[in-house]
């Protein structure tokens, strides 16, 4: 089925439509100079499409919430969300496909490209069942992914070009279509632009900027000053989901009120004020008058005796008694307990362990388990455990810790895989299938779980080797267990 977005006028009177089907497959990129009427066209885009597809907008000024009283968009204020928060909100978002607007408004440049980053990985990291088309709009794409170093710490900035360059680079097999829109192509990073197929230009006055906008739309370089002629919302549009060749096209009406749309010009008083410097100039309210402090004569210095007993470290204090053993163990099996009945939820296995690490959370508290609850460090090991499947009375023998030795060398993706195949060596069980690894791996590809054993006799801790009938079996180096033969 195609599905044509009307966007307006193109030339000679003509309809402009966009083929959304085609649009989803070759993603689009919109660039042009402030007040050029960027944010009209993409609320026309979303307005005409909100009924077809699933959205997200990436809106760092906030002028995008009035989607929700005219088409039901969730508006998340990101400002009062956690970025473990946002993962998980843009997991659930293409689990239950509810369009969504994250306002960044009220967040510092470095605060929106952290929790835009998160929700971006949310959406890029759901379940391959949840890979339903999702139409994901970047307004002020350059503020998310920038073509050179900026003023905030250089952790954002990588998370936030990392997730910008999945959404437009390996977002398409997922469903994501990336909708990006710049002020200047020459401040977006360039192998994020590059990803898109479809673009519509406006006006824009740098030769820098000009020059590209014709090299990416195919046309000479004598053409290019034709950008600074396009009037407010009209755009040269070329791309498969738009035209084979660069047509003008004139965006039409929206049904949405923007809150960024420009101030309009409001007539002066008629009368000027009488005594404008006493309105203006008048002095404060006495309980905003700022009261001068009367400062107190500065102590006189003291001795040298007092000053060495001042600088004496306190004594510390008596250190705190440590566990029992058994507060120990039982401590152990309460979260080993709490993460199965994580693992135990339908698709868990395969969900991101920043996701399941929440889960995990709530349910340590909502259980009031006593003692402090696990790091991510240790829920991680925690969970590469629980994907093995490793068994209490295995898990109870004293062979078992210089297992767990062993698998600490390793990534942690592949922890599990490893204590998988230790676990069954150390039983004598048979070796587990590739769909048994697969699982422990965190994933359903068999192929993969084959380059997981391959990766960890590589890094010499296990020797795989087939029987004389073609089975499967791993011995364990250095530790003299071998699964055995079902």
């Amino acid at each position: 089925m195609t599905v044509a977005i009307d966007l307006g006028a193109a030339e000679g009177g003509a309809p402009a439509v966009m083929d959304l089907e085609e649009l989803l497959a070759t993603r689009l990129l919109v660039q042009g100079n402030s007040g050029c009427g960027k944010s009209h066209l993409l609320r026309r885009l979303m307005e005409r499409s909100a009924p077809w597809v699933q959205q997200v907008v990436i809106d760092p000024e906030g002028d995008f919430t009035s989607l929700a009283d005219r088409f039901g968009h969730l508006v998340i204020d990101a400002a009062a969300q956690t970025e473990q928060g946002l993962v998980l909100a843009g997991d659930r978002s293409r689990r239950h496909r509810v369009s969504v607007v994250l306002n960044l408004e009220g967040l510092d440049p470095e605060g929106q490209m952290r929790h835009a980053a998160a929700f971006l990985n949310g959406l890029f990291d759901a379940p391959r069942d949840y890979w339903t088309p999702l139409l994901v709009v970047v307004d002020e794409a350059q503020l998310f992914a920038p073509s050179g170093a900026v003023e905030v710490a250089e952790e954002a900035r990588r998370a936030s070009l990392g997730a910008m360059t999945n959404l437009m680079c390996r977002g398409r097999k997922r469903g994501l279509a990336g909708v990006i829109a710049t002020q200047r192509l020459a401040k977006l990073a360039k192998n994020v632009a590059a990803e898109a197929s479809n673009f519509l230009m406006g006006r824009t006055f740098l030769d820098i900027d000009m020059a590209r906008a014709a090299d990416l739309l195919g046309m000479e370089r004598r053409q290019a000053e034709m950008f600074r002629d396009l009037a407010r919302g009209q755009f040269m549009a070329l791309g498969p989901a738009l035209s084979r060749r660069p047509v003008r096209v004139v965006v039409g009406q929206v049904e949405t009120e923007s809150r960024g749309a420009g101030p309009k010009l409001t007539p002066l008083p008629a009368a000027p004020l009488e005594d404008a410097a006493a309105l203006i100039l008048a002095a404060p309210p006495p309980s905003e008058m700022l009261r001068p402090v009367r400062r107190a004569p500065p102590p006189p210095p003291p001795d040298v005796l007092a000053q060495l007993a001042a600088a004496r470290p306190a004594a510390p204090p008596p250190p705190a008694a440590p566990p029992s053993p058994e507060a120990l163990a039982e401590r152990a099996r309460a979260l080993a307990g709490m993460v199965r009945a994580v693992l135990a939820e339908e698709e868990a296995a395969f969900r991101p362990a920043s996701v399941l690490y929440q889960d995990f959370l709530v349910r340590c508290r909502i259980a009031a388990l006593p003692g402090p609850l696990a790091d991510l460090a240790e829920f991680r090991r925690l969970l590469a455990v629980g994907r093995a499947e490793v068994p209490e009375e295995v898990a109870a023998r004293e062979e078992w810790p210089q297992a767990e030795a062993m698998a600490a060398t390793l990534p942690e993706e592949l922890q599990g895989v490893f204590l998988k195949l230790a676990a069954a060596a150390l039983a004598g069980a048979p070796c587990p299938g590739d769909e048994e690894i697969a699982r422990a791996y965190g994933t359903r590809s068999v192929g993969r779980a084959r380059r997981a054993v391959g990766f960890i006799e590589e890094a010499g801790l296990v020797v795989v080797r087939e029987d004389g009938q073609g089975r499967r079996v791993v011995a364990v180096v250095g530790a003299g267990w071998e699964t055995g033969i079902s």
